[in-house]
């Protein structure tokens, strides 16, 4: 039975000033990196959908997730369709500060037009943004393959949103230092109820000193998955906008207890 979905365009919002475009833009997922034998390596367990933040790229995460989460398992870790830093083109970048050393010589990229949007902006993007992963799902993963979007920041969010868009296509989801779309724009989320209803398994990570999304914020997305899905949430005193080995070490058990991953390291 094929669990894709036809979805709805939304209208543009306003114009964006961080990277050019207006939020909402139609978005197409052009770069992926797999895992060795191209995410067939273990096709009995869910391919892992990676997802980076904000000014980071597909080998930064892939390359985390590979050697401290679980590097047994099959994954695709995708580029946001948005360039910061071109690496073919050292040179142009709007803001320097917004870039890890780590990513220079790899490009810096992002899955919406600010790094955290807000209100109805940020309605706009998540949907653009969660409408061309599960599209490029579709193309490319089988679907008999079970999918676990994983994510960071911007990708955080977006592992949710993902089950807001197509809940029947994603067996579960871990969100590290996400955060929540308002859904006050309609259509932007147009599956909560099947949500509800799925009830699905979520990881939900962040930390108490994340000085980057508002405490508020991670209260609100862990009010509405304790209401929508079946979630693990942990709190970390000293973590900030980072993730941590003890974050790590409980992904991976919460991995092991659902059945999606061995837990060999």
């Amino acid at each position: 039975m094929s669990t894709h979905k036809a979805h709805a365009p939304l209208e543009p919002g306003r114009a964006a000033t961080a990277i050019s475009g207006r939020f909402g833009d139609e978005l197409q997922v052009e770069q992926a990196f797999f895992s060795r034998g191209r995410g067939m390596n273990n096709p009995r367990r869910p391919l892992f959908v990676l997802l980076h933040g904000w000014g980071s790229n597909e080998d930064d995460i892939a390359e985390f997730f590979g050697n401290y989460v679980s590097p047994h398992s099959d994954y695709v870790s995708l580029r946001g369709p948005l360039t910061l830093l071109d690496p073919n083109d050292m040179g142009v970048f709007m803001d320097e500060d917004a870039v890890g050393l780590a990513s220079k010589t790899r490009g810096a990229f992002s899955w919406f037009h600010e790094a955290v949007p807000q209100g109805d902006d940020r309605d706009r993007d998540m949907y653009a943004a969660a409408v061309a992963i599960d599209n490029w799902v579709n193309d490319y993963i089988p679907d008999e393959r079970e999918v676990i979007p994983f994510g960071f920041s911007q990708g955080g969010a977006l592992a949710v949103h993902l089950m807001r868009v197509n809940p029947q296509r994603y067996k579960a989801a871990v969100c590290l230092s996400g955060f929540i779309a308002d859904a006050a724009v309609p259509g932007s989320a147009p599956e909560d109820a099947a949500l509800q209803l799925k009830s699905p398994s979520i990881f939900y990570a962040y930390g108490l000193r994340d000085d980057v999304i508002p405490r508020f914020e991670a209260n609100a997305l862990a009010a509405f998955l304790e209401e929508n899905s079946f979630l693990k949430l942990c709190e970390y005193k000293t973590l900030d906008h980072a993730v941590s080995l003890d974050e790590c070490n409980d992904v991976r058990q919460w991995l092991m207890d659902i059945g999606a991953s061995s837990g060999v390291m």
